[in-house]
């Protein structure tokens, strides 16, 4: 039996020159960096997990630098030891507000451990709800309307049945593209979400969100940001079409809890690797179904981000769409086993125990403009 007492760590900021995309007007191209944690047991067995984090300017070292206060308590962990430490761990970032991706970098990696030492993909650790989700191509700013015209001719022709659209975030310019694409495409029977980035007045929300009912979107995602709770639970009052957050401020289930009891969402929505982790993403997720709710999971991010967003999705039964960020070669650096979807327009997990993702490790040491261990002496 191996002994599962973790006795090396090592952390990666991982910065790679590809390509660089904008998601809003206002935004410049964003540098996407990936923070990669490794925990090693004494045994010999490696878990992992990767955060994405997207800034302008320069690739961004505040997860990397908040790991390492906090990875000394992880040391001589056991990964069946995992929700201790992750509520260990949890008391330390209450004092002030802390990058959250380092807590759910820890708890996804031994997540990853527990499984890889079952003999088990994450998701049947989880719970094991499904095989397969329907995916929607998520895209980044593109020229113009005509842009979004075409590409969704060629997103459908890839077998994708849903395309998110991330426009320019101003009503009038995003309302523009979204009648151009009904006019073409109304009748081809893709589901249409859009991402507005927390970026309308709350006007041009209810001006947008009554265009797109009508035409019947899926969703309209991040109209208002997302602690604005009072203009949510107003536009939904007031609009037909179902609202949804960013999912990346309101992380705490109780205010999660919260903003279901005053009716702000349509769906809850979150990401693994900012709540904390898969220990906190299942109550999330089973807090949703309680109220009737879907939770529709963010994926955006490199592969690792992508793996363990999907491995939760397919653990639970209240989630329609995973989120495939288009191109996709964009967010495949140093992975072995990518996540494409299939010409059916679904996505599975990568076979294997755990997340079932190998990396380049030279690739990643190539690209890390960041690096440390901490090691048992």
């Amino acid at each position: 039996m191996h002994d599962l007492s973790i006795d090396r760590i090592q952390v990666y900021a991982v910065g790679p020159e590809t390509a660089r995309y904008r998601w809003a007007s206002d935004l410049p191209e964003m540098f996407q960096a990936s923070t990669v944690l490794r925990l090693t047991t004494r045994g010999g067995l490696e878990g992992y997990a990767g955060a994405s984090s997207f800034t302008a300017h320069e690739f961004d070292g505040s997860v990397a630098a908040t790991l390492r206060t906090m990875l000394p308590s992880v040391l001589g962990a056991s990964p069946l030891e995992r929700a201790a430490v992750w509520r260990q761990l949890s008391t330390l970032t209450i004092t002030v507000p802390q990058a959250p991706q380092a807590l759910s970098l820890i708890d996804i990696a031994l997540w990853d451990l527990a499984a890889k030492h079952a003999q088990l993909p994450l998701h049947r650790m989880l719970g094991g709800a499904r095989e397969r989700i329907l995916s929607y191509a998520s895209t980044p700013l593109l020229e113009d309307a005509a842009a979004y015209v075409d590409y969704v001719a060629e997103a459908q022709s890839m077998g994708f049945r849903a395309v998110k659209f991330h426009c320019w975030c101003e009503p009038d310019r995003d309302l523009a593209m979204a009648r151009a694409v009904n006019e073409r495409h109304g009748d081809s029977g893709l589901a249409f979400m859009l991402d507005a980035e927390q970026r309308y007045t709350r006007e041009g929300a209810l001006r947008v969100a009554r265009e797109l009912g009508e035409m019947g979107y899926a969703w309209l995602e991040a109209p208002l940001f997302d602690n604005d709770l009072e203009g949510y639970r107003e536009l939904r009052r007031r609009a037909a079409v179902p609202i949804l957050p960013s999912g990346n401020w309101v992380l705490d289930p109780q205010l999660i809890a919260l903003a279901i009891r005053m009716g702000c969402w349509s769906s809850v929505r979150f990401d693994v690797t900012m709540v904390g982790g898969f220990t906190p993403g299942m109550r999330i997720a089973a807090l949703a179904r309680t109220h009737g709710m879907s939770a529709e999971i963010q994926s955006w991010g490199y592969t690792l981000t992508q793996a363990a967003n999907l491995h939760l999705m397919l653990a639970i039964d209240n989630c329609a769409y995973f989120e495939q960020a288009v191109p996709w070669e964009s967010y495949e650096y140093g992975a072995l086993d990518v996540i494409r979807t299939d010409a059916e327009g679904y996505v599975a997990a990568p076979p294997g125990p755990g997340l079932g993702v190998r990396l380049d490790w030279s690739a990643v040491e190539d690209a890390a403009f960041a690096t440390y261990e901490i090691a048992e002496r």
